[in-house]
């Protein structure tokens, strides 16, 4: 699939292909993991992109995270699964579960505004989250 400069066209029906071929069948089933290599951290890239559509979850490792000493060094923005949904995980864990994202999103973004003016420039509610 690769090539000298940048994808080969078919990238997405032969990434496709290879994924239809892991499956279970009547004889016994099968989990792959798969580690995929990005270039330059860069998850829109069109090779890791086109794989992750064919996938029912990944985990994204960070440098940045790496970087604080937290290990494993899991993104948990930037990590996915399709089965975090109210009818898999219950009502209760899935209403948990994007809380929990929706602070760890506005603590990445308060992240900014904490270099650029400081802590005492944020709003009580703010303050907290930090």
């Amino acid at each position: 699939m690769p090539s000298a400069v940048g994808y080969q066209p078919t990238l997405a029906t032969e990434m496709g292909a290879l994924q239809e071929r892991i499956t279970s069948t009547r004889k016994g089933s099968i989990t792959s993991v798969q580690a995929v290599y990005v270039p330059a951290d860069d998850l829109t890239d069109p090779a890791p992109a086109t794989t992750f559509t064919h996938l029912d979850a990944t985990t994204v490792l960070s440098r940045e995270i790496s970087s604080q000493g937290i290990y494993p060094a899991v993104d948990p923005l930037d990590s996915t699964s399709r089965i975090l949904s109210p009818e898999v995980v219950g009502t209760e864990h899935y209403e948990i579960a994007r809380a929990v994202q929706r602070v760890l999103q506005r603590y990445k973004e308060l992240q900014d505004i904490i270099a650029i003016m400081g802590m005492d420039e944020l709003s009580e509610e703010d303050k907290k989250t930090v």
